[in-house]
This record gives structure tokens, C-alpha cells and sequence, in this order.
């Protein structure tokens, strides 16, 4: 769109002076910062049940243009005994060989009483040595810790705490804990969530809104299951309150995420900064001609490592899991200050950050503003009582195929407020003042929205969502075996902005 044609739509809409008044700078938030794309949960043949080598996930992920990456090998007894060294090796000569991709060494944690959540670190000295040390002590799979009991929550706080001392010691900068797929099996309760965010929230700051293995869902190119492998039902160690349809899957999304006024919600009305982030979880991926080669049976157990798998030519058949390489169907998108590792921790900290599915938008920017300043993702605004609180959206929708081939087109996002009422009972499931508030239907390339909250009185948060709209119904509905092809039904959603009221 030319800018005299561009000029011409803000005017149609209505937005001219809000838009003008943000290209002066003295309003624009999302402006300030590099917006790059990233995953932080993709496997290597360092995993008991992943394949590809570091060098073949970097290149995976450099072709759907990824900036920013976190090698995430499961924690395993063989993993601790063989891998750790091994793969630090590997990351970093791949680190001199691809210098345009941040890379990071982490893990996917088995979470004591809990299932698994991204690991990693900031400016760590020896980065192996303490990942294993953490892999020894307070991982299950090697420590018998997976049952949910008490005595196993206290051990996945003392994990915690362990980071904590590591920080403040001088060992490393930062570290950074995700949770991931949280209702694949509902293992880990709403009061897991908050007592871990409680003890250390610039260290524990969030979970993957969309899990990886969306494939799973996909009945052309995998097996046209449950999308994410959301197909289980309540277990022993699952937190029993769940009712049954939280362990589904809604656009894609987790439960906790996708219904409005569900357990994101409720964290949110309590002012608690609780993050999401959508990423590939990437084992095999779709239709890849990268294929596993035979290798004995014991091959991982005494080594920590799979044998390198080989281009065959043909895709690779009946894959265990259908995932996407990095950034080629989910993007985690944050907003740093420079284009470091550390900042692009920041961003995640602060929740500044957006997430997609299937390419449905180029870019999405959401800001929040009063006469007490901006904010974006993951922000905070202080307004005094009686203020009005204008929002300004924009998109550049999508102008290129993804890998499916098509190019995905936005019909709608929807404005989604809560009220921040404050703390509730650390087991609260949901929070009744939660609705959309306004829904916009792109018409432009490049839309621009805005809404006017007049005379503000209470705290609240918003949110964003979008949606190709191929389901037709106003809300995200629930994947099912045969009707989940992830390509036909895309949503991307905003980290949440708090406006505080004085």
C-alpha cells in the first residue's frame, strides 16, 4: 500500500490522528523495539524420542526465518550421563558456523509432581555443568519425583530456589522457566502455576499457549489425530477439578489459553504477569524427507544420542510425532532492545511478546495509551481514576505462502478485557469479568483499529486475539480426530497490557 493510499485508509477509518500522533514517536511503544521470531522448545537426536542434529534443527529453522532458538533435550538418565557435554560441543560450533541465529542450550525439564517445561539460561558459567547438575537433582525421570504429592511440588520449588541461589552467586545472569502443553495431561494444578510464579516471577514466567506437534491434527500430511497430542484423558497424577474438555486442544490452542475467562484469565485478573508463547516442540517434522536411520535398540541408553538420520529422498512415514521445524508453522515473536540473547530474555520476561500460528499475520503491533504515557505486550499503565485509555492496533496481514502453500488471510481479531480484581484462591480455575470487547474485521493489508475506554474507574487488562475464521463460530472450538488439519484453522493471540488505575 503506498503511503498516499495508506494516508487515505486511516482516514476512512477514522485512526489518522491516533496513527500520526504515534509516528511522531512520542506515543509508539511497539516502535522501540527489533520483533523477532523465535521457538523455545525443539529437539535434537540428543532426546530418547527426537532425531535431527543441532546443525539440521538450525537449518530447519533459518529457512522459515527464525532469529532466535533454545535447544531443548529431554532430561533422561542417559541424557545427564552422555549428552550435556556432547551437546555444548555441538552448539557451539554451530554458534561460529550460524552467527545470524541465537541459539541457546537448554532442556526440557521433567517437572517434579508436574510434566515438562523449558530451562534456560543467561551469561551462564559453566552452562553444562550446572544444566546437569540441575538434570541430576531435581529432574524425575532420574529422581523418581513424578507423582503429583506435595513432598514432589516442595522439590520443583527447590529447583527453583536452586536458580535462584545460581543468580544471585554470580554463576549466571538469568535463567527463564516455561511450561509446556500445561493441560496435555493436567498435571500440573493452578495452584502449581502460582506457587511456582509466586517464589520467583522473573524466573518463572510463563507457558506455551499453543503446544508444538500440531501436525498430529493434520489427516493429509500425519495422521489427522489430536492436535499437540492432546488426546488423554484424566490420570492418577492429574489434577482432579479439570473437567474433561480442558484436555483438548481449541484453534490449536490449550484450554487454559483459548477459553475467555479460564485459568489465563483468572491469573490475569489477579495482576499476576503470566505469559504465553507458541512453539514447535519439534521431533519429526512434517512431510521432511530427513528420516531416522536403523540403529540398535540400547543405541540411546548407553550413548545419550541417537545415530545422525539421513536425507532419504522420500518424506519419512508414520513418525511417532507430526511436528513443524521452527517458525514454519508457530512463531513466538518478541520485542527486544537489541538483537542479544539477553535481550530477547528480557522481552520474554516482560511478556512482551505475540504469538501465531500458519503465517496468519506478517506483524501485530497493540499498544495502550493515556495521557500518563504508553505501553505495550506485557506493559503496565498507570492512568489516574476518571481517565480515558485509548488502544491502537495494527496488522500487516500475510503476503506470502506458508509452508502449506497458501497465503492465510485474518478475518477478525477481537479486543478481549478483564477486570484485575485482585488475589483469589490459588486453586481458582476461572474468572467471570472477562468478555470481548470489540471485534474488527481487516479489510487492508495494513489495518489499523482503535477503541476508546472513556472515564476509566477500575484496573483492567486486555488482550488480543485473531482468526482466519474458517470454523465460523465466534469462539475457538475444540480439535477433533479427523477435522484438526492445523492449516485450516489458525489463530494468533497478544501477551495481555494492564492498565492501573489511582
Amino acid at each position: 500500500m503506498s503511503e498516499v493510499a495508506r494516508r487515505r485508509f486511516l482516514q476512512g477509518a477514522g485512526v489518522l490522528g491516533v496513527a500520526g500522533a504515534l509516528g511522531t514517536g512520542t506515543a509508539s511503544a511497539t516502535n522501540r523495539y527489533q520483533w523477532l521470531s523465535g521457538d523455545h522448545h525443539a529437539h535434537t537426536q540428543y532426546s530418547y524420542d527426537g532425531m535431527y542434529t543441532i546443525e539440521q534443527q538450525i537449518r530447519g529453522a533459518l529457512r522459515h526465518d527464525t532469529d532466535w532458538l533454545v535447544i531443548t533435550d529431554h532430561g533422561h538418565a542417559s541424557h545427564e550421563a552422555h549428552s550435556v557435554e556432547a551437546t555444548a560441543a555441538d552448539l557451539r560450533r554451530a554458534q561460529r558456523k550460524f552467527p545470524q541465529l541465537l541459539l541457546w542450550h537448554g532442556m526440557e525439564w521433567n517437572v517434579p509432581g508436574a510434566e515438562h517445561a523449558t530451562l534456560f539460561f543467561e551469561d551462564c558459567r559453566d552452562e553444562a555443568g550446572v544444566l546437569r547438575d540441575f538434570e541430576r537433582q531435581f529432574d524425575w525421570r532420574l529422581n523418581g519425583a513424578e507423582a503429583s504429592s506435595p513432598a514432589n511440588e516442595k522439590k520443583a520449588l527447590d529447583a527453583i530456589r536452586f536458580l535462584q541461589t545460581k543468580i544471585r552467586n554470580g554463576t549466571m545472569k538469568s535463567a527463564l522457566v516455561f511450561v509446556n502443553h500445561p493441560m496435555r495431561n493436567g498435571r500440573v494444578a493452578p495452584h502449581e502455576l502460582r506457587n511456582m510464579r509466586d517464589l520467583a516471577p522473573d524466573i518463572v514466567v510463563g507457558m506455551e499457549g499453543a503446544p508444538g506437534a500440531q501436525g498430529d491434527g493434520d489427516p493429509l500430511r500425519g495422521p489427522g489425530g489430536h492436535r499437540g497430542g492432546y488426546s488423554n484423558s484424566p490420570g492418577s497424577n492429574s489434577y482432579a477439578p479439570y473437567p474433561p474438555e480442558a484436555y483438548r486442544t481449541y484453534g490449536g490452542f490449550d484450554w487454559m489459553t483459548a477459553k475467555v475467562g479460564g485459568v489465563w484469565d483468572s491469573l490475569l485478573a489477579e495482576g499476576l504477569g503470566w505469559w504465553i508463547t507458541s512453539n514447535s516442540d519439534s521431533h519429526f517434522n512434517s512431510r521432511d524427507t530427513i528420516v531416522r536411520v536403523p540403529e540398535p535398540g540400547d543405541q540411546f541408553d548407553l550413548t545419550g544420542k541417537h545415530l545422525d538420520p539421513v536425507d532419504s529422498g522420500p518424506p519419512q512415514v508414520s513418525p511417532p510425532y507430526v511436528d513443524f521445524f521452527p517458525g514454519e508453522f508457530s512463531r513466538t515473536v518478541v520485542g527486544a532492545t537489541r538483537r542479544t540473547r539477553g535481550a530477547v530474555m528480557e522481552g520474554l520476561r516482560a511478556g512482551r511478546a505475540w504469538v501465531s500460528h500458519g503465517g496468519l499475520v506478517d506483524d501485530l503491533r497493540f499498544d495502550v495509551y493515556a495521557s500518563g504515557g504508553t505501553r505495550t505486550m506485557g506493559g503496565r499503565l498507570r492512568v489516574r481514576r476518571g481517565s480515558d485509555v485509548s488502544v491502537l492496533v495494527k496488522a500487516r496481514l500475510a503476503t506470502r505462502p506458508n509452508s502449506a502453500g497458501f497465503i492465510p488471510r485474518l478475518r477478525r481479531l477481537d479486543l478481549i478485557k478483564g477486570a484485575v480484581t485482585g488475589r483469589s484462591s490459588s486453586e481458582t480455575l476461572a474468572t467471570p469479568h472477562v468478555k470481548v470487547e470489540r471485534s474488527y474485521e481487516p479489510r487492508w493489508h495494513y489495518a489499523v483499529f482503535t477503541h476508546t475506554f472513556r472515564n476509566v474507574r477500575e484496573p483492567f487488562f486486555l488482550r488480543l486475539r485473531g482468526t482466519d475464521g474458517n470454523r465460523g463460530a465466534f469462539e475457538p472450538q475444540a480439535d477433533t480426530p479427523g477435522a484438526a488439519n492445523p492449516w485450516e484453522d489458525l489463530w494468533c493471540y497478544t501477551n495481555p497490557i494492564f492498565v492501573e488505575v489511582r
